[in-house]
C-alpha cells in the first residue's frame, strides 16, 4: 500500500482556495491513502465563536467533505482530513476519512488543546478503527498524541495504520510519534501544516515536520518545517499485526491490565 501525507499552509478563511490547493497536490501523486492536516481548508486560529460557526460545516452534505469525496473517487485515493464540523447546536474538531468507494467515516477530537476548549465540544465518537480494502485505519487529531491512551486504544482495536491530521505548535510530537509507533507496533502518518497565523494579537507558528513512521519506530518519510510537500512510501500494513518483541514476549499478550490502576 502506498501511504503518505500532504503538508501545506492554508490561508485562513479561504476554504475554496485551500481545497483547490489540496486537490492540486493530491493529483500530482499516485497513492492509496493520503492524510491532510487538521483544519486544512479553513485555517486554525479562530478569534471568536462567530468565526467558528461561519467556517464550520456539516459532514453530510458539507462543501469540504463533498469535494473530498469527489477527489477520492476520481483519484482512487482514500483521504483523511481535518475540518471544523457543525452538528446541530454543537461544533467539533473533526476528521473525516473518505474512500474511492464512497465510504465516509468521522472522528471527533477527544483531547482539545488550549483555546479549542472555548469553541468546540469534546469529541464523542471514541477511537474507532475503520476497515478499507482489508486494511484497518485509525484516526486521532493533533493533541491526541500527547495522551498515550489514544494510540494504544486504536492499536488494541486492531489499527494497522494510525492517521494523524495535525496543526502542531509544540516541538515534541514528531519524535514522540516514534515512541507511539514503537510501543504499539503500528504505522503512523502525521500530517502537519507549515507557516504561521497572526490574527489580532494572537500568533501561532506551526512546526511542519510531517512524518511517516513504521512499527519499529523508523521514519520512512518526512517533510521540513516550512515546505509544502507530498511524501509517499510503500508499506505492508500487515507488519503491524506482529506484536512479537522477543520469542517470549508479545506486546499485547504480556500486558497485565489487572495491575494498571487507571482512572
Amino acid at each position: 500500500m502506498r501511504i503518505g501525507f500532504v503538508q501545506m499552509t492554508p490561508v485562513f478563511g479561504e476554504t475554496c482556495h485551500n481545497v483547490n490547493h489540496a486537490e492540486m497536490l493530491i493529483r500530482q501523486v499516485t497513492a492509496d491513502l493520503l492524510v491532510l492536516p487538521e483544519f486544512f481548508a479553513t485555517g486554525y486560529l479562530f478569534t471568536d465563536e462567530r468565526e467558528v460557526w461561519s467556517l464550520a460545516e456539516p459532514v453530510e452534505g458539507g462543501y469540504t467533505t463533498g469535494r473530498l469525496v469527489s477527489i477520492s473517487r476520481e483519484t482512487g485515493t482514500a483521504l483523511v482530513a481535518g475540518l471544523p464540523e457543525r452538528a446541530g447546536k454543537s461544533c467539533f474538531n473533526s476528521a473525516v476519512m473518505v474512500t474511492p468507494e464512497g465510504d465516509l467515516y468521522v472522528y471527533r477530537k477527544t483531547h482539545l488543546f488550549d483555546r479549542e476548549k472555548l469553541f468546540f465540544n469534546p469529541g464523542d465518537t471514541g477511537f474507532e478503527v475503520f476497515t478499507w480494502r482489508d486494511v484497518r485505519v485509525g484516526i486521532m487529531i493533533c493533541f491526541d498524541w500527547f495522551f498515550p491512551e489514544s494510540a494504544r486504544t486504536l492499536a488494541l482495536a486492531g489499527a494497522q495504520i494510525i492517521t494523524h491530521p495535525s496543526n502542531l505548535v509544540l516541538p515534541h510530537c514528531p519524535q514522540a510519534m516514534v515512541t507511539r509507533c514503537l510501543e504499539n507496533r503500528v504505522f503512523a502518518v502525521t500530517a502537519n501544516r507549515g507557516g504561521s497565523e497572526k490574527r489580532g494579537s494572537m500568533y501561532l507558528n506551526y512546526i511542519g515536520n510531517s512524518r511517516i513512521i513504521d512499527p519499529g519506530g523508523k521514519v520512512l518519510g518526512q517533510a521540513g518545517d516550512e515546505e509544502t510537500a507530498v511524501v509517499i512510501t510503500d508499506v505492508n500494513p500487515w507488519e503491524s499485526d506482529n506484536k512479537q518483541i522477543t520469542s517470549r514476549n508479545d506486546l499485547f499478550a504480556d500486558r497485565r491490565s489487572e495491575q494498571y490502576r487507571l482512572s
